[in-house]
């Protein structure tokens, strides 16, 4: 059911960027959503309190919005409803490769219907909760206000998102912790909400219960000192300094995963600058609300090293504690002419990083925090501080249960091209060339085609020909990213070939090799891909990790789903292009199966770092040995594998795996199966020759009986994840991994 209000919001794609912009009529006059003295008057506040009752979301029935806002809209307008005619004639095939076929068109004929007119597919990539309070708070710091529709929907989203026992977990499946609560209530009073309300009480409640504020993990002390609801003193030093010592030395951040490396860089600016918003008696407030002592008589010192058990994921090494002895003991005397070199340093960096990426970022925490920085270098009315503001609304996502701040400004590449891989699986894809063309559009146009400068580079690997996660704005490529755009630009090239649509082609056999030039350079030592760089650090560095409640983010590890995604598309390149660097691709591929190889778990399995969990890992393993032709009747590495999921198959004919699989590093069964699971460990075994087609047959029977009437999908339990520890929501998963499941069965037990 579509709410009324929910249509005042309309997503607006333009290359890949999403904004939702609002869009309101009184008796037929246009009110903007900067019109703060209509929203402030009685009628205003009425529409807004009308809009948020609209957006109320009982997360006890499931954490993770079904994107229904923009899903409702997007098929209200594009999608037909499909006559007996219009479906292609599949008699002639058992009843059962028939049935398979008709809802496979009917999944593909409703999902096309999804994609935006730039040719992306749109979805809500959100989940985690610490990223929305991190903007609320620095937009309070830096006296912007946003729209007041805007402030709705987020308190609703806070709102919507809080457990029963009065907290809020650091994601939305999560348990309460003091990293996710302290945020989400100080977000709330900043936002207009009372101290006095039911919901507002039952969060103080669960503060206080559990030792206050003082108990917050590392990241939240900081966001708190600038707001002026925590002392500075009560963070260990964040050493400004460190950013001009030699890059010779094996601590130096430019080694650092390079999402650690700029979150602490500008944490680092705010730190040696000591920023703090303006006291007010709101601040005052909020202060006597949190602590359960008085604010004057705490021991910030001793609060530095406090950290709620309920949010340690990993303890401070001693020689973490022994560095921030040394640090903190150093901001007694430290050096002004020193720290001026470092902040000015550091304040050039993130120019550097602002400009390179368009004032996007890496990232939500780091372009918030940059937001705060460059308004301090560089004031509030200059053009840096302004451009970032301009690009919070990039971040921000609107469904059914409020807005919310997304994990990056979207994942358009990424879903876009697994879109297009899962529909061409078979050869259904004749019938939507149209949706095919839109989505090479968007796939063609989010290349990156310009190289960083180098004078200006600050530490990053090249970029030239690789692909991004979202847009081509954003500017890091990724190596799994590079990776499914050339796999899906050589497939695409080959179908407009064989359909006579040469005029589509655009990604050309050069373009390609700046791709697979960027891929071999990103290959590490290990013989493995990382994430956006290559491996800079030993893993030794991790007891440097200050975060507290995250698990590994100081190293780009070499990660078994971006290798096979390298793999994949090497694989498929040099099939094409047998005669280009031959050698130089055998050799990567064969260290990159190795590697793999190498960090399979005794009982078949691998770890998932980007997704839940096991069974994805699992998937990404199994496509890059069919690569190199290793199956399960001609490897024990292949058949281990497919023993171990067919292991895990549940008795209605699906697998299912908790997000808590990634949290224990082990397998944990959900409480029931998932269909993104099931799509995973099916494409795993089909890729792999799995001998035994019942029991494939008993999963593809799974995902016929989850499907909905219009094609589409439901949406269950989160299956994203980062650092172990922080779950993501991906609601095109939904779709993409059912599709391209049931595509690849057409595919293996009968050509359509």
């Amino acid at each position: 059911m579509t709410k009324e209000s929910w249509n005042y919001w309309r997503l607006l794609s333009v290359h890949g960027r999403q904004t939702w912009h609002f869009e309101y009529f009184d008796n037929a006059q246009k009110i903007e959503a900067t019109d703060t003295q209509y929203w402030e008057s009685d009628k205003g506040r009425k529409v807004l309190s009308e809009m948020m009752n609209d957006f109320v979301f009982d997360k006890s029935v499931n954490a993770n919005s079904a994107d229904l806002v923009y899903r409702k809209q997007a098929i209200n307008k594009k999608l037909k409803t499909l006559s007996a005619a219009e479906m292609p004639d599949f008699k002639g095939h058992s009843s059962f490769i028939e049935k398979v076929a008709q809802q496979t068109f009917k999944a593909i004929h409703y999902y096309q219907s999804l994609i935006a007119e730039d040719g992306h597919m749109p979805g809500d990539y959100g989940g985690p909760l610490f990223l929305l309070p991190g903007m609320v708070i620095i937009a309070h710091v830096t006296d912007y206000a946003l729209p007041l529709p805007h402030q709705a929907l987020i308190k609703q989203y806070m709102k919507n998102m809080q457990n029963t026992d009065g907290g809020w977990g650091m994601h939305i499946e999560g348990e309460s912790g003091m990293y996710g609560t302290c945020l989400q209530y100080i977000s709330l009073r900043l936002l207009g909400e009372d101290a006095n309300e039911t919901y507002m009480q039952k969060a103080s409640k669960w503060i206080l219960d559990n030792g206050g504020a003082t108990m917050i993990p590392s990241w939240g002390k900081f966001y708190l000192s600038t707001l002026g609801v925590y002392e500075w003193d009560g963070c260990n030093s964040l050493f400004p300094e460190i950013w001009i010592t030699p890059t010779w030395l094996p601590i130096h951040p430019s080694r650092y995963w390079c999402h650690a490396r700029m979150v602490y860089l500008p944490m680092a600016y705010c730190y040696g600058h000591k920023i703090v918003g303006p006291k007010t008696a709101l601040i005052e407030a909020i202060r006597k609300e949190i602590y359960t002592e008085a604010y004057d008589k705490i021991d910030w010192k001793k609060a530095r090293n406090s950290c709620s058990p309920k949010d340690l994921y990993r303890k401070a090494s001693p020689v973490l504690k022994i560095m921030n002895f040394v640090t903190n003991s150093y901001e007694k005397f430290y050096s002004k002419k020193l720290r001026k070199k470092a902040l000015d340093f550091i304040l050039s960096y993130i120019d550097g990083e602002d400009e390179q990426t368009n004032y996007i970022d890496i990232g939500p925490v780091n372009q918030v925090i940059n937001s705060l920085s460059v308004w301090h270098g560089h004031g509030k009315d200059s053009i840096q501080y302004k451009k970032h503001i301009d690009r919070w609304f990039d971040y921000l996502w609107v469904a059914e249960d409020g807005m919310k701040m997304q994990g990056y400004n979207g994942s358009q590449l990424w879903d876009t091209a697994f879109t297009a891989n899962a529909f061409m699986e078979s050869d259904l894809y004749k019938q939507f060339i149209p949706s095919l063309q839109q989505l090479y559009h968007y796939i063609d146009k989010s290349q990156i085609r310009t190289s960083i400068p180098r004078d200006r580079a600050f530490f990053r690997h090249e970029d030239f020909g690789g692909w991004p996660f979202s847009t081509v704005e954003h500017g890091w490529p990724i190596t799994d990213c590079t990776g499914d755009g050339v796999k899906a630009s050589i497939k695409l090239n080959q179908i407009f070939e064989q359909e006579n649509c040469i005029d589509t082609i655009q990604v050309s056999k050069e373009r390609l090799i700046d791709a697979v030039k960027l891929l071999l350079s990103f290959q590490s030592a290990d013989g493995g891909w990382a994430s956006y760089e290559v491996r800079r650090a030993p893993e030794w560095i991790e007891v440097l990790n200050p975060s507290e409640v995250y698990g590994e983010i100081m190293v780009d590890y070499s990660f078994v789903e971006c290798t096979s995604s390298t793999i994949q598309a090497l694989h498929s390149f040099t099939k094409k292009y047998a005669d280009t660097y031959p050698v130089e691709i055998k050799n990567a591929i064969a260290g990159g199966i190795d590697f793999i190889k190498s960090i399979q778990k005794e009982d078949g399995s691998w770890y998932g770092n980007w997704g839940v969990c096991f069974t994805y890992a699992s998937w990404f393993a199994h496509e890059a040995l069919a690569c190199v032709d290793e199956y399960y009747d001609n490897s024990s590495t292949v058949k281990k594998a497919c023993d171990f999921l067919v292991s895990k198959q549940q008795n209605d004919g699906g697998w299912g795996e908790s997000y808590r699989s990634c949290v224990d590093v082990k397998y944990v069964q959900h409480e029931q199966s998932q269909i993104i699971n099931t799509g995973w460990a099916l494409l795993a075994l089909m890729i792999s020759k799995y001998p035994h087609q019942e029991v494939i047959e008993k999963g593809i029977q799974l995902l016929l009986s989850r499907q909905e009437a219009s094609g589409d999908f439901p949406q269950e339990g989160i299956s994203g994840v980062f650092n172990k520890s922080c779950m993501i929501t991906y609601t095109a998963y939904r779709n993409v991994f059912p599709i391209w499941a049931l595509q690849r069965y057409l595919k293996t037990y009968k050509s359509i």
